[in-house]
């Protein structure tokens, strides 16, 4: 079958095993990248096309007659347009739990990192204020311990259980989770425990945690979820960690939570637009207590080997006739 991988370097850094990809699929090309003029002429013919995040329009599906599936290194399914792949027959996969761990250990590392405050540790460690200390230590911020504290989550599916799971036995937080719309507040079962964890409406969440992560998906209910209202009710020394989608904080408002100091510390590594070509407002020098990273909470290389070969399952499987991984 003729096949293409439209932008396998989101994916791969050069370092990953392609095998399976390539005995499922033998010839398939693997394009780093594709522009949009590219990806017209590298479809053309094709009966598969692999991508992570390129545009597969329904205008697209119906210039490439033959067809026959279109497969995700993602969970998320809104850069392909589903109807009309359903329209024309043509199979769909996403893949799933593929980056959990990735994400806990990510979430895990920024609150430690801002909770422990290590920037601000090292730095006065070599730049000299240290050198010039008449103590043995110095002081650069206060640290926290986190034993004990509120952690809040706002989507509490395989990610959010995962990051709730690692700070609940690692660090010794208490977790409570918002509540859905439509769900009253109360216990939730959980997976392996009789006693899930607590679920209180949002505006409850925010002003009890003390770390609040965001794990839910970007729909027109949760756009903007995180706001100038919502920043206010939370505690001047609570820390916001965003590995989600980026268009659920407003971050304007965040900016000036944290420059006001109504807010102790944020993690953001999702913006509303990626990459960030009309720059962003967290780019500003000097704003305290933020750390930006360029949407890698996901990309340890276990998960990215598991993402190819995971979705190479869902191809062989498609070949066989199964529906493993379908959404169309």
């Amino acid at each position: 079958m003729r096949s293409v991988f439209l932008d396998f370097g989101t994916v791969s850094h050069d370092d990953l095993d392609t095998s399976k990809l390539e005995r499922v699929l033998p010839g398939i090309k693997l394009h780093s990248a594709s522009s949009d003029a590219e990806v017209e002429e590298r479809i053309a013919g094709c009966e598969v096309i692999l991508t992570n995040k390129l545009n597969i329009s329904g205008a697209r599906m119906r210039a490439v007659p033959g067809l026959k599936f279109v497969g995700l290194t993602a969970t998320g399914t809104n850069n392909v347009d589903l109807e009309t792949a359903r329209e024309l027959g043509i199979a769909v996969c996403n893949i799933r739990d593929y980056c959990t761990t990735s994400v806990a250990q990510h979430v895990l590392g920024v609150i430690l990192l801002l909770t422990h405050r290590l920037r601000e540790y090292g730095q006065v460690a070599v730049d000299g204020t240290w050198s010039r200390s008449e103590q043995f230590t110095v002081a650069a911020g206060s640290i926290r311990e986190l034993t004990g504290k509120v952690l809040g989550i706002v989507g509490h599916g395989v990610l959010g259980k995962a990051v709730a799971k690692a700070c609940r036995d690692g660090l010794g937080m208490r977790v409570l989770v918002a509540e859905r719309p439509g769900t009253a507040p109360g216990r939730e079962p959980d997976s392996g425990s009789s006693v899930g964890p607590v679920r209180v409406t949002l505006d409850e969440l925010l002003r009890t945690a003390d770390v609040l992560s965001l794990h839910c998906p970007l729909t027109p209910a949760t756009t903007g979820l995180i706001g100038k209202r919502e920043l206010s009710l939370m505690k001047p020394d609570a820390l916001l960690v965003n590995t989600a989608r980026g268009a659920l904080v407003d971050l304007d408002a965040l900016v000036a939570a944290l420059k006001g100091g109504d807010l102790g510390g944020a993690a953001i590594d999702v913006l509303p637009q990626e990459p960030p070509v009309n720059g962003s407002p967290l780019f500003e020098r000097g704003i305290p207590n933020l750390i930006v990273t360029p949407h890698i909470a996901w990309a340890a290389f276990e998960a990215r080997q598991r993402a190819v070969d995971e979705l190479a399952g869902h191809v062989e499987d498609f070949l066989q006739g199964g529906r493993r991984g379908r959404v169309v």
